[in-house]
């Protein structure tokens, strides 16, 4: 079964490849999405999903948006390239170190503090497999963002350090989340 979505602006959060690095203090590449990977929410993102869009893209000439955190009030660089390949979404670029968060970018990812990707998108077209598994078939692609919490582990920028194996990171989401709402509720009590 396929069904179209005209739905609002989705992130999917990915990790660029570990064994890619800041270059130069302010290239960066990887990628930011892997085909046939099942992320910590259950999507998985089928080869050629890209396509449509990335043509679209060029036709017009304008590009996808490198963003901090989603902030659309934050571009932080340039994307150079995107393009899929035969393991998922590649994308290369540099940060603008002219910008102050494109300076703290670059910091955060040589210390290895910042290592994740998120793709903002709108999903076109998706089918459902037998596990319940949203397979995205065609998405609209807006913005590659850096990211503290990347969704989909196998993909990241290299960087000093790595993430932990078999750290959960939507236990760890919502640990935060817990907090802040215990936060919220004793200041109110106050």
């Amino acid at each position: 079964m396929t069904y179209e979505i005209k739905s609002d602006l989705e992130v999917k959060f990915c990790r660029m490849d570990a064994g890619v690095s800041l270059v130069d203090g302010a290239s960066v590449e990887g990628y930011a999405s892997y085909f046939g990977i099942a992320d910590q929410g259950g999507d998985v993102v089928e080869a050629g999903a890209y396509e449509v869009s990335l043509a679209a893209l060029a036709q017009k000439g304008r590009n996808v948006k490198m963003l901090w955190q989603h902030d659309p009030a934050q571009p932080i660089g340039i994307w150079d390239e995107i393009r899929e390949d035969s393991k998922g979404l590649y994308v290369k670029g540099r940060l603008l170190l002219d910008v102050e968060k494109g300076r703290e970018a670059a910091a955060l990812i040589e210390a290895g503090a910042i290592d994740g990707l998120s793709i903002g998108y709108r999903t076109k077209k998706a089918t459902k497999n037998n596990r319940g598994q949203r397979l995205l078939n065609e998405l609209e692609l807006w913005e590659v963002s850096l990211v503290t919490f990347p969704m989909l582990p196998e993909a990241r920028i290299g960087a000093k350090g790595d993430t932990p194996e078999g750290h959960d990171l939507r236990e760890l989401a919502g640990a935060i989340e817990a907090a802040r709402q215990s936060l919220t509720r004793d200041e109110r009590e106050v």
